[in-house]
């Protein structure tokens, strides 16, 4: 029987553990530094077994864990993969994990070779799904005679529509540090032939609707730098390539204010603890006593007092004379720590995940508009559609490796068919699947361009 390692017990881990023992009928050990999480997780599966681990303070023991299994499973933050990678490599032990490749991790891939074991990374949701999704399309119109001249992809992680009841329109089921902290990127794209710097003060200014077929409008802002992936899906003759993310209405003009406030500041503040958000907020409008302060903020931010955004910030609770965080020492501390007691998942709402790709092929004769829509719903029993996005993606990733059917090595991401296909395959059977739509074009325009293939 083969045994796979799980490093971490957080929220994703779940559908893979449950996979992995019940649907692949593996061994499977979760290490975790809180043992009861791990314990439940495995929830007395026979073929199921928790240890107690901590990477920051367990280290020294890392390589006997690894070495007792064939494969390891990283969801710890991606800090700690390059740590448990070179033990793999050590022991000649294949890796998973959901997270991007880092600088660090990609250059263990000759090392990674010459064991002949393979470090798969980016096999989650966003990256992984997104991936895997759009190098099949990209491959079929390659291998049809076509070319991609267009590539727009877009995801994101929300509330259910039933559950979308705040004026941001968006719930953390962990602490929204990290969401805030990405607000703080530049982001770079490429527009029919022109390449868009957008610099981190005007991100989410630089949001545009996109419709989704079933659910309504949605605000798209350009996620990070778009570029690499023109490479990374082969795909050099694209015009366009542009990567967003998807938010329900409110949201970027809200994040912009709070941007331009300094909200997402990391300076350390010790004048923090002990203040009200209405004394905070007052003296970002450089206002030592403010008695009209929602009219004095609306002003300093352009913005009518009944506008959206003024609702959003009394929502949230930044005009209160409610004291901040005790544990806030900048101010992106005290936006965050405010966010996640506002703006969590009640007990029984539901998650939507959304993954739209929109392609434009052109061909020599005609010119196909070609879309990739995944939606997936969190359950009323309380699994979400994020955890099983991210986690069931890396579980099959695993599969197939231990079973034969992913035979590479090296450091690699889900954009190959041999990983891809197996994979996206097995998704569909768990009921995670992408609907696909073409709509074709003939041309009736002189092509001065010649496509692949073409002399």
């Amino acid at each position: 029987m083969k045994h796979v390692l799980v490093f971490g017990a957080g929220m994703v881990a779940r559908p893979l553990v449950q996979y992995l023992l019940n649907e692949a009928g593996f061994q499977v050990t979760v290490a975790s530094r809180t043992l009861s999480k791990a314990e439940k997780l495995v929830g007395g599966h026979p073929h199921g077994q928790a240890v107690q681990f901590d990477i920051t303070q367990d280290g020294d023991s890392l390589g006997d864990l690894v070495a007792g299994a064939d494969l390891a499973v990283s969801l710890l933050p991606y800090i700690y993969h390059v740590q448990i990678a070179e033990q793999c490599i050590r022991h000649h032990k294949h890796l998973v994990t959901t997270s991007y490749v880092s600088d660090e991790m990609r250059a263990l891939d000759a090392e990674a070779k010459k064991a002949g074991v393979i470090l798969l990374n980016e096999i989650g949701l966003d990256p992984g799904i997104d991936h895997m999704s759009a190098m099949r399309i990209i491959n079929r119109v390659h291998e049809g005679g076509g070319e991609i001249e267009s590539f727009r992809s877009y995801c994101g992680g929300l509330p259910a529509p039933e559950d979308n009841d705040n004026p941001l329109g968006y719930k953390f089921s962990w602490s929204p540090r990290g969401v805030v902290l990405a607000g703080r990127n530049s982001a770079r794209y490429k527009e029919h032939g022109h390449i868009v710097d957008v610099p981190n003060a005007r991100l989410f200014a630089t949001h545009h609707l996109m419709w989704v077929e079933g659910l309504g409008d949605f605000e798209a802002y350009p996620n990070r730098n778009s570029l690499p992936y023109i490479e990374i899906y082969g795909i050099p003759e694209a015009e366009t390539m542009y990567r967003g993310t998807l938010r329900n209405l409110g949201w970027c003009d809200a994040l912009q204010k709070l941007n331009q406030l300094g909200y997402f500041g990391l300076d350390e503040r010790a004048d923090l603890p002990g203040q009200t958000f209405r004394q905070v907020m007052a003296d970002l409008i450089g206002k030592t006593e403010s008695v009209a302060l929602k009219a004095d903020l609306a002003t300093f931010l352009n913005l009518s007092p009944t506008s959206g955004v003024m609702g959003a910030f009394e929502w949230l609770g930044l005009l209160d004379d409610a004291p901040v965080s005790s544990k806030a020492t900048t101010l992106l501390d005290v936006l965050a720590d405010q966010m996640l007691v506002k703006m969590g998942y009640r007990e029984g709402e539901r998650d939507l995940v959304v993954l739209v790709h929109e392609f434009l092929a052109q061909y020599p004769d005609h010119q196909e508009r070609i879309s990739s829509t995944l939606i997936e719903t969190g359950s009323s029993d309380g699994v979400t559609a994020m955890e099983r996005t991210v986690g069931l993606p890396a579980a099959i990733g695993a599969r197939m490796i231990l079973e034969g059917q992913i035979a590479l090595t090296g450091v690699h991401i889900p954009v190959l068919p041999e990983i891809y296909e197996s994979v996206l395959t097995e998704l569909e059977r768990q009921g995670i699947a992408c609907t696909e739509k073409t709509e074709g074009k003939r041309l009736t325009r002189l092509r001065l361009k010649p496509t692949r293939g073409e002399k």
